[in-house]
């Protein structure tokens, strides 16, 4: 089964908690702190693997969990980092946020590697909290939580050349006899429900990978027949061939199926219209092809190389093939650009992430003010509150971040509720 779009959870590891230890050997009185670091969570990370060519492993499990680093030790042993969860992916995979539709990673080469969710760091244990005016701290850190995201996968094949045309033109005929592949052959619409590639090799010792792309058919960039759900691998080729249907078997005009095709793949994504095309008059064998071929031509007046070809009886194949590797020539795989025309110059894409506010507050039906916020939210998880000191510590940074003066502006007195999480706390002023 071909699957090339899945939503997926994952969730990095969070870190381990912090220690409050001290040191107690014989013979060293008043040893001090001891409490080790945690460690890190585990990363979620997607790695290319070749060998893959569908989402298939995706279906059946939709929930990626990185492990939790260790706790912290005594005698300041630091916690053992967790091992980062490597999820396998075919080449051509995009990862996006599902949530604000950010582009996480496009995953395109043999053992690249993306960090999906970052694992939590370490909470730290007492001995960092050591100073000279407080040697013996009471207080320690939980570990950071793991990053979480719900993400769409999405699968672009990566194929040189993209067989494009209406159901029944003969584009699997074709790919059957060109290459190994061995795609369903029928004579019915929608034969072919799922891309199909193969390796195509030249007589003067070329080769390339073509894929045969399920039929198009009008109105496909807005979900009309499979063509919606499969426009996206032609993203990623580098030359489109036009498989068209001259003997008009069907009763459709060629040159009207080739502008509808056309019109399609721009509304779905403009820049296909610079993608370079050849056009593959196919069934030249049967009758009605070459009055259909010659008045195809005059309307197309010149603006594409046509080949004639039959797929059933091979004519015109060879002489196709080598065009096509000719152009692949042309457009080298590592410097293509965008769409598909020239080469360009590799660019470093530095995102820039709004800082959001520490908090939020707001009220709850109840009258109790709510507080939320990540930054927030993220300090009370990392506070260990069995220790007096540490919940002195995060009175402090409530103060320091502005909470209480916001809390007061907002009007709450002595004995409010306050709500964070699902946990309430009464408020003093």
């Amino acid at each position: 089964m071909f699957v090339d779009q899945v939503s997926v959870y994952v969730k990095a590891g969070d870190g381990g908690n912090g220690l409050v230890a001290y040191r107690r050997e014989k013979y060293v009185p008043k040893g001090g702190p001891a409490g080790g670091d945690g460690g890190n969570g585990a990363d979620v990370i997607f790695k290319v693997d070749e060998g893959l060519n569908t989402l298939m492993d995706f279906r059946y499990n939709r929930h990626f969990k990185g492990k939790r680093g260790e706790n912290g030790m005594s005698k300041n042993q630091h916690g053992k980092n967790a091992t980062p969860l490597v999820v396998p992916v075919p080449p051509g995979t995009t990862v996006t946020d599902e949530n604000t539709g950010e582009l996480i990673a496009d995953l395109t080469t043999h053992n690249q590697e993306a960090v999906i969710a970052k694992g939590g760091r370490g909470g730290r244990g007492n001995t960092r909290f050591a100073t000279p005016r407080n040697p013996a701290p009471d207080i320690a850190e939980n570990g950071e939580p793991g990053q979480e995201r719900q993400i769409k996968v999405e699968l672009k094949l990566i194929a040189d050349v993209g067989l494009i045309g209406f159901p029944s033109v003969g584009k699997s005929t074709f790919l059957s006899v060109v290459s190994a592949a061995r795609p369903k052959i029928a004579d019915y619409h929608f034969t072919t429900l799922a891309p199909n590639l193969g390796v195509v090799d030249t007589n003067d010792q070329r080769s390339f990978v073509m894929a045969d792309l399920p039929g198009l058919i009008e109105g496909a960039h807005e979900g009309v027949g499979l063509g919606y759900q499969f426009l996206r691998h032609v993203e990623r080729t580098r030359v489109l061939v036009h498989v068209i249907d001259m003997a008009a078997t069907e009763g459709r005009d060629p040159y009207e199926d080739f502008v509808k095709i056309n019109q399609e793949l721009v509304q779905y994504d403009p820049k296909l219209k610079k993608r370079p095309q050849l056009i593959a008059a196919n069934k030249m064998d049967m009758p009605g092809s070459e009055e259909n071929l010659e008045r195809f031509k005059q309307k197309l007046e010149n603006k594409f190389p046509v080949y004639r070809i039959s797929a059933l009886t091979k004519e015109g194949v060879r002489d196709i093939l080598f065009a096509i590797a000719d152009k692949l020539e042309e457009i080298p795989k590592e410097t293509m650009d965008e769409d598909g025309a020239a080469p360009k110059e590799e660019k470093v894409i530095y995102r820039y992430h709004k800082e959001e506010d520490p908090f939020v507050i707001t009220r709850d039906d109840d009258g109790a003010y709510v507080l939320s916020g990540q930054k927030i939210e993220k300090l009370f998880k990392m506070t260990d509150f069995n220790h007096d000191q540490a919940v002195q510590r995060f009175a402090r940074q409530l103060r320091k971040m502005g909470v209480d003066d916001a809390l007061r502006k907002r009007g709450a007195e002595d004995g409010d509720t306050v709500r964070l999480l699902e946990f309430e706390f009464e408020f003093m002023d």
